[in-house]
């Protein structure tokens, strides 16, 4: 019989929490949390009491942080993930787009033991399509927390990652070119018309302060903004 893929929900739970204060730098709460997943308030209190009654997370004041148990876990299914997103992209020529629904659909399939034969096949990656680091395969885990929202008028900055758990947003940079690696220039930020103009090869590109908010950067102004 085939082997059967188990705790799928639970480890979608403990990759959002991941994903949100790791990658985001948000304090995770139930409702944010509930947000992320698209369940409802009663379904993340029922999950939660699960995941605490198994180590894997502890909630204080409303905080909830992962184990180190749970942390594991975390890491090794958003790797899996991230592995699938660039086997999508690099292998199969999936469009960059699509990448993250398709490899949400294969990241549970991928086994302890098809794991270190698709990392060799891949070349090692350290970093998915979208700019995150892979955990566990090299990339440096401090990531900026400063947002093309957050840059000065004038400054050039390098993208380093994009939001990706939205199709229709991730088209919208697919269309525009905004990609991991690429420089762009702050050009204009109109804070009381919501939005932020960026040149990038030569054009210019207007995008609200909320899509711009889900373009994470680096460069002189986001290494200062850093720390």
């Amino acid at each position: 019989m085939p082997k059967q893929v188990a705790n799928v929900a639970s480890d979608d739970y403990l990759s959002a929490i991941y994903r949100l204060h790791h990658d985001e730098g948000e304090s995770v709460i139930a409702v944010r949390l509930a947000d992320r997943l698209g369940v409802t308030p009663p379904s993340v209190a029922g999950m939660l009491k699960r995941l605490q009654r198994d180590s894997l997370v502890s909630i204080n004041r409303r905080m909830i942080e992962l184990t180190p148990e749970g942390l594991r876990r975390a890491e090794e299914m958003v790797r899996r993930h991230r592995l699938a997103e660039c086997l999508l992209t690099s292998v199969l020529n999936v469009p960059w787009w699509r990448a993250y629904e398709e490899a949400h659909l294969l990241e549970h399939g991928i086994s302890d033991v098809t794991e270190p034969h698709l990392i060799e096949t891949l070349g090692n990656p350290d970093r998915s399509p979208f700019g995150y680091p892979i955990p566990g395969l090299g990339a440096p885990s401090a990531l900026s927390m400063t947002t093309l929202a957050d840059v000065p008028e004038g400054e050039t900055v390098e993208i380093e990652r994009v939001f990706e758990e939205d199709e229709q947003l991730l088209q919208f940079f697919d269309a525009e070119g905004i990609r991991p690696g690429r420089v762009v220039n702050l050009q204009s930020s109109e804070p009381y018309r919501g939005t932020v103009t960026i040149g990038i090869d030569g054009g210019e590109i207007v995008m609200g302060t909320q899509v711009a908010g889900r373009v994470w950067v680096r460069g002189a102004g986001a290494a200062d903004a850093d720390g």
